[in-house]
């Protein structure tokens, strides 16, 4: 709600929640990285459980952040040893997933020839 008293901390607050909202989507829509984000603003605002859902999910898809958080969230005993083990296990079927002798070869070429891509 806006409030009248202080316009810029309504201003700010709008603009929050409206990043939060796109955030929503593109995590909705399969985007790991706005998963992983949205999972920072729950933790921020003390929402563990659900900051957790997130970065499971972030792993399940992929992304190499959330499995150390998941990590950090399991040493406090945030996440169960069967969760984490899960996330573990999802996270590696992803990366396997992506891997290809095509994709292989391009990351080969791309270290070795990088400074002619960025330089010409």
């Amino acid at each position: 709600r806006c409030s009248s008293s202080n316009p810029t901390a309504a201003m700010k607050a709008t603009a929050r929640s409206a990043a939060c909202r796109l955030l929503e989507e593109a995590a909705i829509a399969g985007h790991p990285q706005a998963r992983y984000n949205l999972a920072g603003y729950e933790w921020r605002n003390e929402r563990f459980d659900r900051a957790v859902k997130h970065w499971i999910i972030a792993a399940n898809l992929g992304y190499d952040d959330s499995i150390q958080r998941l990590k950090e969230s399991y040493k406090d005993g945030l996440v169960s040893k069967e969760d984490f083990a899960g996330a573990l296990r999802a996270h590696q079927a992803a990366i396997d997933a992506t891997k290809s002798p095509q994709r292989e070869a391009a990351e080969k070429y791309l270290a070795k020839n990088a400074h002619r891509i960025i330089y010409n």
